[in-house]
């Protein structure tokens, strides 16, 4: 087994791609091995075997195209002959409940072993909770099973209520979602902590982060000053030795928009008197109302250094996606093309940043990713990247010749689908088609295609009307690898 800090991306595309393969990493710190997200057909790709060998299944929110599989992780933990194990689900305290209400009604109700009767299975026995990053100081009251007690309240750790000057829950009309509001006794302001604070503040959450430990002492940890996508988030830090893997998870990316949230003060729209606000433990409404400022200085400076000295794994969309960094916004992120791994573009997607691709390894070394292809690490050193339709393809800039790359909107294309402007030349490329790991012309022909053989050898197959004839093709990366 690999002595080092490695990913195998088991899916990188969005919730809405035809490529069936939502996002899943494999994560590999040296001998403990990681699911990071479970959206990508785990039992296809890794196997029951594989899978049993996992220590844990990491989860940064609960959209589908990232928990997907959890479910059906936890039972074949349980029912498998063979396994008999819980599923450590290591999370965030608060991404932790919605994991839960989004399962648990697939494992707790079922049949028992005659099928005559309906029994109901704990909960705790498929899922091993494993918390990293803080525990709040301060929550909205839960009963044991995690649903809220009424009538709503703010309580501490000890269980004692606080009082309606320092904390209330506010209860959307429409989705009776409750969410805490609190008085930031530095700012003297409203907030809503779970997006105000970075888990490095002392005045919201305890000091233990709760970091993950591998045997070799290799760690995993949370944070949540750089992850904003709306969904209770969490972001990844997974450090061996001096390489150090950061995966941001779903999230806006932009240090233009940080700096607005925590600069500009917000205008209160009570719905009631200034006395029965103050009074008010439990309000029906919007806490974007109540809410005076989103984020805390503390947030800002912390998510501006979050992904300090690593190789970093970042969502990234096309144009006017909301919640994911659009790529023309990557210059306005802390990020470093040299060290950052796009990752959950669309299924046509162009770009200057190294995009990864399913199936593919990467070694992390230092703050820098090497592809691994059989016993050789390569550089990601091309000018551009390129997926589409299950092809990966990577282009070279060349002096004269080529193919030119243009701009339009801020997005990049090589060729036009529909014969509209493709926007203003940049540079020329030399295309290659990756072909598991290896780096060959890139074909133009539509009735040709590369094809590995058992052997390794990769051949060039022409079909035409008489038939199909083949020839050996060389890889050209061992000679990319040195162009930059």
């Amino acid at each position: 087994m690999p002595d080092d800090l490695r990913v195998r991306i088991l899916g990188d595309f969005g919730p809405f791609s035809h490529m069936g393969k939502n996002i899943g990493y494999l994560l590999q710190l040296g001998a403990s091995s990681f699911i990071l997200d479970c959206g990508a057909p785990l039992f296809q790709q890794i196997g029951g075997h594989g899978l049993k060998e996992v220590e844990g299944v990491i989860i940064t929110h609960a959209h589908d195209d990232h928990k997907r599989w959890l479910g059906d992780l936890a039972i074949f933990g349980k029912y498998a002959p063979d396994v008999q194990k819980k599923v450590r689900l290591i999370t965030t305290e608060s991404v932790y409940p919605e994991l839960r209400r989004a399962v648990a009604p697939a494992l707790t109700t079922t049949l028992s072993f005659d099928a005559k009767t309906v029994v109901e299975v704990p909960f705790e026995e498929f899922i091993e909770f494993c918390q990293i990053g803080p525990r709040a100081k301060y929550l909205i009251a839960t009963d044991e099973n995690g649903d809220y007690l009424h009538p709503f309240k703010v309580v501490d750790r000890t269980g004692a209520a606080l009082p309606p000057d320092r904390a209330k829950v506010v209860v959307h009309p429409k989705t009776k979602r409750a969410r805490l509001l609190f008085k930031d006794p530095v700012y003297g302001e409203w907030i809503e902590p779970e997006t105000f604070y970075p888990f490095s503040s002392k005045v919201f959450y305890e000091d233990d982060q709760n970091v993950y430990t591998c045997r070799d002492g290799s760690t995993i940890e949370a944070m949540n000053a750089p992850v904003w996508h709306g969904i209770v988030s969490t972001g990844v830090r997974a450090t061996r030795r001096e390489d150090v893997l950061a995966f941001s998870a779903d999230t806006v990316h932009d240090t233009v928009l940080w700096k607005q949230l925590c600069s500009e003060k917000k205008e209160q729209k009570l719905s009631m008197s200034p006395e029965a606000f103050a009074a008010a433990t439990m309000i029906l409404g919007d806490i974007n109302d109540y809410v005076e400022r989103i984020w805390s200085e503390e947030r800002y400076r912390d998510a501006l250094k979050a992904f300090d000295g690593a190789a970093v794994i970042h969502d990234v969309s096309g144009k006017n996606s909301v919640v994911h960094t659009d790529y023309d916004k990557l210059a306005d992120t802390s990020l470093k093309m040299a060290s950052t791994l796009l990752v959950h573009g669309p299924d046509r997607f162009t770009s200057q940043w190294a995009l990864c691709n399913a199936e593919k390894i990467y070694k992390v070394v230092g703050d820098t990713f090497r592809e691994v292809v059989g016993d050789r690490f390569y550089p990601l050193n091309a000018d551009i990247y390129h997926k589409e339709n299950g092809k990966y393809v990577v282009g070279y800039r060349c002096a004269a010749g080529g193919r030119p790359v243009y701009e339009k909107g801020g997005l990049l294309r090589f060729h036009s689908y529909d014969g509209s402007d493709l926007g203003k030349p940049l540079f020329n490329v030399e295309l290659y088609e990756d072909v598991c790991g290896s780096y060959l012309p890139f074909l133009e022909e539509p009735q040709a295609h590369y094809w590995q053989r058992p052997d390794g050898k990769i051949e060039l197959l022409r079909f035409g009307a008489k038939g199909s004839r083949g020839e050996f093709v060389a890889d050209r990366r061992e000679r990319l690898a040195g162009k930059r």
